[in-house]
């Protein structure tokens, strides 16, 4: 990671709802943002640190999510689409052998573009932190543990149906309204201009760089975090570990304790719905999951659901693994 900026956090002047409590801690605010996408491999494999971390700085920092469009409209069509989705599936294999994550048997197709699935979190958010993270949730999934990526409105809305928390009709509604349309715009260009440490990074591994090259420039790597707060501004690009988390936390704002207490399995079955194998080691500390989770199977490991998402949920119907309760 890159050491701390002595300088103020550069002000963005986007707003937000923000996704998690506003606080301040010693002489300033603290800000996480997180650049993303809900197609990337990588961000997928990085949602047991980060749900890890937004329940240590609830309540005490500013979590604000960038979609960071990593497939897009005007990219060009692949020349030979099979040869692609089957490029791809390696690609998102190789990738779950470091991060564990759960990955479809079959990938159906490579996603045209991220902009719906992006445009859906977006006006998510509208609707509160609760349906926020469970319609990205539901996106990451619809492509890694079913392999068909939302990549249109019409399979963005299919793959959010009876989600409970969500009103999907208000959602479909506003996909395409202006200000959410120019919020994902704006996320877009802010996430092709990296700050300074994102250049910056260097670490080992297969994801250490902090910004990767595109056909008009640059952007962050995705996933990228960077905290700011009054001893600085972190940036921490790529699949990261929460010791590395939380030294930046403890960078930017110095003299806090930062520490999540582990809860159960039910508990945490109950707050966010699914779990795979890592967040269950993660969130708490254990590796079986409660007696009423519904076991989806995929390529890399089980996905585990709450009842009640099991029955909205397209694995219900697109997966022959599906067992309830587990065994």
């Amino acid at each position: 990671m890159t050491s701390a900026s002595p300088g103020r956090p550069r002000s963005t002047g986007l707003g937000g709802t923000g996704l998690g409590g506003t606080g301040a801690d010693g002489g300033g605010a603290v800000e996480i943002v997180e650049y993303t996408d809900p197609a990337c491999p990588w961000a997928w494999g990085s949602e047991p640190a980060f749900r890890h971390l937004r329940a240590l700085t609830a309540g005490r920092a500013r979590w604000r999510r960038v979609f960071g469009i990593l497939f897009d409209d005007g990219d060009d069509p692949a020349p030979d689409p099979a040869a692609e989705t089957a490029w791809y599936s390696r690609y998102i294999a190789d990738i779950a052998r470091h991060t564990r994550a759960p990955y479809a048997h079959r990938l159906r197709w490579v996603a045209a573009t991220s902009r719906p699935a992006s445009l859906a979190a977006k006006a998510a958010e509208r609707q509160g932190a609760i349906a926020a993270e469970r319609v990205l949730r539901r996106l990451r999934e619809t492509t890694f543990v079913l392999g068909t990526p939302g990549d249109t409105a019409e399979r963005v809305l299919d793959a959010l149906a009876g989600l409970d928390g969500v009103d999907v009709g208000r959602l479909g509604a506003e996909l395409g309204e202006p200000s959410v349309v120019a919020a994902v715009r704006r996320d877009h260009a802010e996430a092709r201009d990296p700050i300074p440490e994102a250049y910056a990074f260097r670490a080992p591994g297969p994801h250490g760089t902090g910004v990767k090259e595109t056909d008009d420039g640059v952007r962050y790597a995705l996933p990228t975090l960077v905290f700011s707060g009054p001893g600085g501004r972190v940036a921490a690009p790529g699949w990261r570990s929460m010791a590395e988390y939380t030294a930046a936390l403890r960078t930017v704002a110095p003299g806090h304790l930062w520490q999540a207490a582990l809860i159960g399995p039910e508990e945490a079955l109950a707050e966010y719905r699914s779990l795979t194998g890592p967040d269950l080691s993660l969130l708490t500390g254990r590796t079986n999951p409660p007696s009423t989770a519904v076991r989806v199977e995929t390529a890399g490991g089980p996905l585990w659901l709450h009842p009640d998402e099991a029955t909205t949920h397209p694995a219900l119907a697109a997966s022959s693994g599906l067992k309830s309760p587990r065994s």
